[in-house]
């Protein structure tokens, strides 16, 4: 049984319409009357550019049927209408380029709105959105929806209109002059052209979406092989990488033949269907002619027509395609858009307002699939300015408890307060604020080291930037460098050193300035001596500071007045370090397992 294809066009239609309703509020934005002006002046200019288009032909016919005439003074008259000829065409091109310079500035703007739209929501998308889509995936998206914006606006705006106004004006005139026979005959043709155009374009299309999909499938597996070029290099896999992006450039090169192929079948029908229309059209003027009812100039004027007729309708293969491409590009920029917001601020939520810096995790469950819990009805308290540290084995949820505390995800059950304030109930911006971190893979900018240390907020100055290098004892490092704070860090950071890194990441939270420190394994990737200093710097700036350490090695927390010790998401000990080695327990195992290894790795 063939498949049910109407119901499939109908249910793309109707997707395609739904793409242009929502798109047209960018194109028409509200409470910007200077872009409506532009809008209406460049559709004033079509119209005076079609007016001197539809008026061209009659200057042309009239020329020829004056030349045909042996009178002396015919001439004059032929050459007055050549000349207006001439001025027509050259008026015509001028309301063309009129219409796109004041049209130009409306698809720019709409272009820039919704790029900043979609960018703005995939900020606003959790962190299991982006740890599930690959990067190079979905820049190609938004890449593809923002290129395809302008094209398509100057084919729906500028070539569609106006073609249709144009066949139904030269459909009037051929009436008036030549009869019901042409005008059928063109109607006819146009109506066949347009059906087997959209028909082998529709086809075109499911073809052109596989190669997206293919193109895509290449760029994240080249994406993800260079963001990964040291792993790719220690294990001799440039072989493998090469023929994994191989196999994705391959598939694509078929479906991009098949795409090619297609678009000459459809120029060879295209041109067979055009070319048949001007054949007959025109040995129907000379049969005209031959009775005596037609003048030369009326092959002239049925030639012209059809000409400036078939530019548009010889274009319209590329340009249905164009839109077509278009709204799909966009769509999927919708749909990135549309991707549902995991963590939400409550309506009116109020800003986090922290007196005393407390953290409290009250009977907290959280699993990132529901068939799998990390966290079972996890409560602890860091009180004011303390220090408390989290560990335990992996897998126990301790980076979890991490991205709970800044809210990159919601816990099913229980609450986390911030001096008593859930923080469910604030703004995530105002959360976020009063939150510092230092994380164990510190990535940075590819910018300057200036740039890197002051994102750490909006407004710092470089008073403000060199404090906070001094205090993350980086300031002799900087100074050392020929640029100074103008260094290039390079992509992630490469070109600075773990420790050069971590004590960039510690100036960026320094000119925060925050109340709450988060040190999330902030040393573990660390050479003993580099760990040593690092602890230090740490120590120092986590002074008058609710500080929450989570870490591996247990010597670098030993100081700490609180240590949690987790165990398959429960709390499983606490106490201060002297504490749990007394206790005999959890903590104390995994001290003496670590004292075990610790010459191994590291030898003196």
């Amino acid at each position: 049984m063939p498949p049910d294809t109407a119901t499939s066009d109908q249910r793309d239609d109707a997707e395609s319409w739904a793409t242009i309703r929502r798109f047209l509020p960018y194109l028409w934005p509200e409470g910007n009357p200077k872009l409506k002006r532009r809008i209406v002046g460049a559709m004033m200019f079509v119209l005076l550019a079609k007016a001197t288009t539809l008026a061209l032909p009659f200057a042309y016919k009239r020329a020829v049927d004056a030349m045909t005439t042996p009178a002396n003074e015919a001439a004059m008259v032929a050459l007055a209408f050549v000349i207006a000829y001439a001025a027509g065409r050259f008026a015509g091109v001028a309301f063309d380029n009129l219409r796109n310079i004041t049209f130009e500035r409306v698809g720019q703007e709409a272009t820039r709105n919704l790029a900043e739209d979609t960018f703005a929501r995939l900020h606003q998308l959790s962190l299991r959105f982006h740890l599930s889509r690959r990067t190079g995936e979905v820049t190609k998206t938004i890449e593809r929806g923002t290129k395809s914006i302008d094209s398509m606006l100057y084919f729906l705006l500028f070539n569609i209109a106006p073609t249709i106004l144009e066949l139904i004006a030269v459909g009037v005139i051929f009436y008036i002059n030549f009869g019901w026979e042409l005008v059928a005959a063109t109607g006819a043709t146009v109506v066949a052209y347009i059906a087997i155009t959209r028909w082998i374009t529709e086809w075109r299309t499911k073809l052109r979406r596989q190669m997206n999909d293919l193109d895509g499938q290449a760029l994240a597996r080249a994406v993800d092989s260079l963001l990964n070029y040291e792993t790719v290099k220690y294990f001799g896999a440039e072989g493998r990488e090469r023929e994994r992006y191989g196999r994705a450039a391959h598939a694509y090169a078929e479906a991009a033949v098949k795409s090619e192929n297609s678009l000459g079948l459809l120029n060879i029908t295209q041109a067979l269907i055009m070319n048949l229309l001007m054949g007959g059209a025109m040995a129907f003027t000379v049969w005209g002619w031959s009775r005596g009812e037609l003048t030369t100039g009326d092959l002239v004027l049925v030639n012209t027509y059809l000409m400036q007729l078939f530019r548009p309708l010889d274009m319209l293969g590329w340009v249905y395609r164009t839109i077509r491409q278009g709204i799909i590009d966009m769509a999927a920029m919708f749909r990135l858009i549309d991707s549902e917001v995991e963590v939400e601020d409550v309506p009116g939520a109020p800003a986090l307002i922290v007196n005393r810096p407390t953290v409290a995790f009250e009977n907290v469950v959280f699993g990132y699939e529901k068939d799998r819990t990390i966290l079972h009805g996890l409560s602890f308290e860091v009180p004011a300015g303390s220090h408390v540290a989290i560990v335990g084995p992996s897998g126990a949820g301790k980076s979890t408890i991490g991205r709970l505390l800044f809210r990159f995800y919601d816990p099913q059950s229980g609450r986390i307060l911030i001096d008593g304030q859930d923080i469910a109930q604030v703004t995530q911006a105002s959360l976020r604020e009063n939150i510092g971190i230092v994380p164990q893979d510190s990535v940075l900018f590819n910018d300057s080291i200036g740039y890197n240390i002051a994102y750490g907020r909006r407004e710092a100055e470089h008073d403000n930037i060199v404090g906070a290098a001094r205090s993350a004892a980086i300031l002799p490092f900087i100074e050392r460098l020929p640029d100074g704070f103008d260094t290039e860090v390079g992509e992630r950071g490469l070109k600075l050193s773990g420790g050069e890194k971590q004590r960039v990441a510690i100036a960026r939270t320094l000119v925060k300035d925050p109340p709450i420190l988060l040190l999330d394994e902030a040393t573990s990737a660390l050479d003993s001596r580099t760990e040593q200093e690092i602890l230090q710097t740490l120590r120092r700036v986590s002074e008058h500071r609710t500080t929450l350490a989570i870490a591996h090695r247990l010597s670098t927390i030993a100081d700490a007045d609180r240590i949690l010790v987790l165990d398959q998401g429960r709390l499983a000990e606490s106490g201060t370090h002297s504490d749990l080695l007394r206790a005999g327990g959890l903590y104390a195992d995994m001290w003496a397992r670590q004292a075990e290894d610790r010459p191994a790795v590291e030898p003196v």
